[in-house]
């Protein structure tokens, strides 16, 4: 489970103050609305193989933010990645969440809405965050993450995510994928057609093509979804959706209300599966 690390909080705290105010002036326009109603639950176990758990995640209910990473590198820094995308993602939306006027790291782009413009920045600044600590520290060199993140605002719910990571909706007893991994194996997809037993035996499932911490900069991407009372929306790390189909997934969705129970059904069921990498998953319910 995430442990809440006090002094680390309050040093990304600062830090993201740092970064906003080395940004480019400027006033950022933001929309005003309430907020969605929301019931959620996070679970993230090591798996039956790991020796230790590099996945992150973060619930942060009050601003309507949800975040799944998945870290890599040796010595323990994969976890010091993905931690570091979470708390600076978490502590960029509530720095940013009631300044008007607040100074951005990255110049908005005019074709952006607020809040879309806000998730894709808060994870730009992760990854800077990410690259400039390995740049730093030779213990941390080749560090990164991939980042999965949906923030529901009063109608709209924004995708953010770098990597293999995914981000699931659950309608009317259909699971459908809404994010596209960035992996080798989907490039080979999307330039040939291959079957399922090509896929099955492709040699370099993990690799992927695209992760925060890598370069100095990072290409986001940000989906925009009009949420349904009724929905269920899944995030998950490949610990999941490598063990287990999505087809499995959608049983296992469809037996119940309790997001705590579907949580730990889904893990389970990648535990049983061999469990060969560590298994996070976030659901959220969009209700009345």
């Amino acid at each position: 489970m995430y442990e809440d690390r006090s002094k680390e909080s309050v040093l990304t705290m600062h830090l993201v103050t740092a970064l906003l105010s080395r940004g480019i002036p400027g006033r950022v326009e933001k929309g005003h609305g309430g907020r969605m109603k929301l019931a959620a639950a996070g679970r993230t176990h090591v798996g039956m193989k790991r020796a230790h758990n590099e996945d992150s995640l973060r619930l942060c209910r009050e601003e309507g933010l949800f975040i799944v990473a998945d870290g890599m590198g040796g010595h323990a820094s994969g976890e010091v990645a993905s931690q570091m995308s979470v708390e600076t993602l978490a502590e960029f939306f509530r720095a940013t969440a009631e300044d008007d006027e607040i100074t951005w790291p990255y110049k908005m782009e005019k074709d952006r809405r607020y809040d879309e413009g806000r998730i894709m920045t808060g994870i730009k600044l992760s990854n800077r965050r990410i690259f400039e600590s390995a740049s730093r520290d030779s213990r941390l060199k080749g560090m990164g993450t991939t980042i999965v993140a949906t923030f529901f605002n009063d109608k709209e719910c924004y995708i953010g995510h770098v990597g293999d990571s995914r981000v699931y909706r659950f309608r009317s007893g259909k699971l459908m994928q809404l994010t596209e991994d960035h992996s080798l194996l989907n490039d080979y997809i999307k330039m040939r057609q291959l079957t399922p037993e090509e896929i099955e035996a492709f040699p370099h499932k993990n690799v992927i093509v695209r992760a925060l911490g890598m370069k100095e900069t990072v290409q986001v991407d940000v989906l925009t979804e009009a949420p349904q009372v009724g929905d269920v929306y899944l995030l998950c790390s490949d610990g999941l959706s490598g063990m287990v189909t999505d087809d499995n997934m959608e049983h296992i969705l469809k037996q119940g209300d309790d997001l705590d129970l579907s949580c730990e059904r889904l893990i389970d069921a990648a535990n049983d599966n061999g469990g060969t990498d560590n298994i996070t998953v976030i659901l959220i319910k969009c209700l009345d």
